[in-house]
C-alpha cells in the first residue's frame, strides 16, 4: 500500500503499510471522512512526520487524539492552525514555557515551528470524528504509532521523549530508557495542572539543557 508520509519514515514504516491492521484502518478512515465531518484534513494526518523526518527528529512529545472542535487539528499534537484560539493545554503549555524559560506567549498556537526543529508532535490516534473524542481509538492507529516509537528507540540514539499523563507515561514500555531521556509528568489539561501536576515541571528547560549536553542545537520553544 502506498501512503504519502515523509521518506525516512516511509523506509523504517512501510512493513506496517502493508499489514492487514493498517489496511483496515485506511478503509475505516476513508469510510468516515465519506460519511462524516473528521479531523484533521486528508492531507494533514501524517504532517507531523512530513515536517519532522525520522533523520532529524531529537524531542518526541505524545498526544492521545486530534483536537475534534472546527478548525483546530491540523495534524500535529497540542497545536493548531494560526489564527485559531488556543485550547486550555495549550494554554498551560504556553504558562509553562514562561515560567520555565521566561518566554512571553506566543501570538499563535501554532506548534509547526516546534517539528521543523526535530520536534515530533506525535498523537497516538491520528483522526477524529468531529465532536466525538476518542471516536477513532482502537481501530488500529494506536498499533500504528506505538511502531512508530518503537522505531524511534531502535533506531535513533540520545532522543528526549516527554510523557505527559497517564496516557502517554505507558508509552515508556515502548523506549530503551538505557539509549533515550525520558521525562515524565501529569497532563497539561486544566484538571490536571490544576491539581499540581504539570506546573513546575521545567521539561523545556531540562530538554534543552540535555539538548546541548550531546552537542545538539536546543529547541527554541
Amino acid at each position: 500500500m502506498t501512503v504519502n508520509i515523509e521518506e525516512s519514515w516511509k523506509k523504517h514504516l512501510q512493513p506496517e503499510f502493508e499489514k492487514t491492521y493498517f489496511k483496515n484502518l485506511v478503509a475505516f478512515a476513508k469510510q468516515e471522512y465519506q460519511a462524516y465531518t473528521c479531523y484533521p484534513k486528508g492531507q494533514d494526518i501524517f504532517k507531523a512526520f512530513d515536517l519532522c523526518p525520522l533523520d532529524t527528529t531529537k524531542v518526541v512529545i505524545i498526544g492521545q487524539d486530534p483536537y475534534h472542535g472546527p478548525n483546530q487539528a491540523h495534524g500535529l499534537c497540542f497545536s493548531v492552525p494560526e489564527g485559531v484560539a488556543f485550547p486550555p493545554s495549550l494554554v498551560n503549555i504556553f504558562k509553562e514555557i514562561e515560567q520555565d524559560l521566561g518566554k512571553t506567549f506566543p501570538s499563535s498556537g501554532n506548534l509547526e515551528r516546534w517539528a521543523k526543529q526535530g520536534v515530533l508532535l506525535l498523537n497516538a490516534t491520528l483522526t477524529v470524528r468531529a465532536q466525538q473524542a476518542g471516536s477513532h481509538q482502537n481501530k488500529g492507529w494506536e498499533t500504528f504509532t506505538d511502531e512508530v516509537i518503537k522505531t524511534i528507540s531502535t533506531e535513533k540514539e540520545n532522543i528526549i521523549f516527554l510523557l505527559w499523563g497517564g496516557f502517554a507515561k505507558k508509552k515508556i514500555q515502548l523506549i530503551d530508557t538505557q539509549k533515550h531521556h525520558v521525562l515524565t509528568s501529569g497532563h497539561p489539561s486544566p484538571l490536571s495542572a490544576n491539581r499540581g501536576y504539570w506546573f513546575g515541571n521545567k521539561h523545556f528547560s531540562k530538554a534543552n539543557e540535555f539538548l546541548k549536553k550531546i552537542n545538539l542545537k536546543p529547541i527554541d520553544w
